[in-house]
């Protein structure tokens, strides 16, 4: 039974692994293999500062909701682990700030010590009258992506550094099964018109004395455009943009200021900050999540394909969730194939 991951961002791993953990002992003859011609540190997920906050609202969709609190939980409970470390994972507290009272969030009661902040707290940060403090999760990519490939690689995983062109492709090479994690680039294997980019920059400076996250909200101009700055083990993010529709990867100059006055006006200590990078990506964005199996009849033949992207800029708040949902799938394709061997009952 040989299955292809493609993609090999935080989604493309954690479901390598979710799906290994899971059946390699209920189906001999499983190989896994991984295709991507990007991995870390050059995938979307490396740029990410790594901070557990899904979107101020799921628009209904519980499922999503579901799967993030699922991520959250499997995460706390690495947190005591030796493995934390060297995951990326540890907690952070911090501040989302408005300019207006707004509904809690539907994961208020997923992180820890949701509240709302005081007038004294307000003061802190001029212009904004509203706001939540908790404690959330960091888990930065820059580790826990090769943390995930090496657990993979001693699980005799393959990996192999190509772009797949398409699913056929797979086939024609004997693949039984092609799980699709391919972020913002699922269009150039299945045209997808709800999937587009939300352009994203960041900043990464020094600044070793920002120990909680601030993140701004801007009602009007919509999710992530407006400042956010994310302290990590060593540097501290900075941003802010949010263009739906931007393909371009370059860093742009006027980006870079609009960041870096914004957070400086948030918190004027940044001004004695040492840049020590910048990076641009494209967050996969769509209206939801797109987690679901489809039978692609090819010819005289049939081949499984489960789709596993388009998950924002909440990829690593999600993934977990989102493994274990795409390990129910092939769960369900092994089933209908008559390949899994249910542990036998001791009488």
């Amino acid at each position: 039974m040989r299955v292809a991951i493609i993609g090999a961002g935080v989604i493309g791993l954690s479901t390598a692994l979710c799906i290994h953990e899971q059946y390699h002992s209920l189906v001999p003859s499983l190989e896994l293999e991984v295709y991507a011609d990007r991995y870390t540190p050059c995938t979307t997920s490396d740029g990410a500062a790594g901070l557990w906050q899904p979107y101020l609202s799921d628009h209904g969709n519980l499922q999503e909701t579901l799967w993030n609190k699922e991520t959250f939980d499997y995460l706390l409970g690495h947190l005591g682990s030796p493995a934390a470390k060297e995951m990326g994972l540890f907690l952070i507290s911090g501040y989302n700030l408005f300019t207006q009272p707004v509904p809690e969030p539907p994961w208020k009661n997923i992180v820890l010590g949701f509240r709302n902040l005081t007038p004294k707290e307000l003061e802190l940060f001029p212009g904004y009258s509203y706001g939540w403090f908790n404690t959330a999760l960091m888990l930065e990519c820059r580790s826990y992506l090769p943390w995930l490939t090496n657990r993979l690689m001693q699980r005799g995983v393959k990996f192999f550094h190509k772009k797949v062109e398409s699913f056929q492709e797979m086939f024609a090479q004997g693949v039984d099964v092609a799980i699709n994690c391919t972020g913002v680039r699922a269009g150039e294997l299945q045209p997808d018109p709800e999937l587009q980019p939300g352009r994203g920059q960041v900043i990464k400076v020094l600044a070793p004395w920002v120990k909680h996250f601030i993140i701004t909200h801007d009602i009007e101009s919509g999710i992530y455009n407006s400042p956010y700055i994310i302290p990590g083990s060593e540097f501290t993010v900075l941003g802010g943009i949010y263009q739906h529709g931007n393909w371009n990867e370059e860093n742009s100059a006027q980006d870079h200021k609009t960041i870096w006055e914004n957070c400086c006006r948030l918190l004027p200590a940044l001004q004695k900050a040492k840049i020590v990078e910048e990076w641009s990506g494209l967050r996969p964005a769509r209206p939801w999540v797109r987690l679901e199996r489809e039978t692609i009849r090819n010819g005289h033949f049939q081949a499984e394909v489960i789709h596993n992207y388009g998950h924002g800029g909440f990829g690593i708040t999600i993934h977990w969730g989102c493994a274990m949902a795409a390990a129910r799938l092939f769960g369900s394709i092994l089933q209908e194939k008559k390949l899994a061997s249910p542990p036998q009952p001791r009488l």
